[in-house]
């Protein structure tokens, strides 16, 4: 498994989600003269984050109303995970299907032993068997780099600060210290780059899964073949923006949801084509 600067930008990230809460932080304490709700949200964070890491697999699986499957059931997903498995010397994890046509595939799991890897039926119907390996090649790739903590801590830091921001606009503290622009400001900034923050966060994580999965594989063409027609399918088929599904979106290899314009802007999945270019470009390196 090779490492990128990338790892090294999620970490300035979430410096910058602390840096903003505390900033925060700051603000209630100079208008109330008390930091206590800050850390009473930070608390309700913090087991927020413990429950949704524990029970993200169940959660993630249970919105997409996914079924598990055995090897006689799914023997062309069982040969591939299990091949790619063994390749990275890590545990083979449960295998589930979706009953759903949108083309998509997700992994989850708070680690590599507790891991499943779900395919709707949509992608299994519209990628053929390299395509799959490469789309699988990236979701182990998820769970072997464990990126279901750093989506689980950067979603509960976000859900604070935009908390606290709302709190401090409905509730402000003493209005005699505080400075009502500073107030106005931080509750409807905060919870903005709270949010863009999390999606780099996201999108960071996407190019990583892609790159690693591609030398898994050793065939970063099929990943990007199997992008190419995720991105059409999706169009043609999409999830309904239901919360629970959005909640679980940014655990897929594709935006499910149908979108253009700021819709895309603030998808937690990079652009497509730049994840083409990025994977044909690996090719070639590879190729010469």
């Amino acid at each position: 498994m090779r490492r990128h600067y990338n790892g090294l930008k999620t970490v300035g990230l979430f410096g910058v989600l602390w840096a903003v809460l505390l900033g925060i932080g700051a603000v209630i304490a100079a208008g109330s003269g008390s930091a206590a709700p800050l850390w009473i949200f930070a608390l309700i964070g913090v087991a927020t984050t413990a429950y949704g890491y524990w029970n993200s697999g169940k959660i993630a699986i249970r919105s997409m109303q996914a079924y598990p499957v055995t090897e006689t059931q799914a023997p062309g997903i069982y040969r591939i995970v299990r091949e790619l498995s063994v390749k990275a010397n890590q545990p083979m994890p449960s295998i589930y299907i979706s009953p759903t046509q949108a083309p998509n595939a997700f992994a989850t799991g708070r680690n590599p032993k507790n891991a499943a890897v779900c395919c709707t039926e949509g992608i299994l119907n519209l990628l053929d068997e390299r395509e799959l390996r490469g789309v699988l090649g990236h979701e182990l790739m998820h769970v072997y780099n464990r990126d279901i903590l750093t989506s689980s801590v950067a979603a509960a830091v976000a859900g604070i600060i935009t908390s606290v921001a709302q709190m401090m606009l409905f509730f402000g503290g003493d209005r005699r210290n505080a400075n009502p622009l500073a107030m106005i400001a931080m509750a409807l900034l905060a919870p903005m780059a709270a949010s863009l923050i999390q999606l780099a966060i996201s999108r960071t994580r996407e190019y990583d899964a892609d790159e690693d999965g591609a030398h898994l594989t050793d065939d970063p063409l099929a990943l990007a073949s199997a992008l190419r027609k995720l991105e059409l399918g999706v169009q043609r088929a999409p999830l309904p923006q239901e919360q629970n599904l959005v909640n679980s979106s940014h655990l897929m290899i594709a935006n499910p949801f149908k979108g253009a314009g700021a819709a895309k802007l603030f998808s937690t999945h990079p652009p497509m084509e730049q994840r083409i270019a990025r994977l044909e470009k690996m090719a070639g390196r590879t190729l010469s």
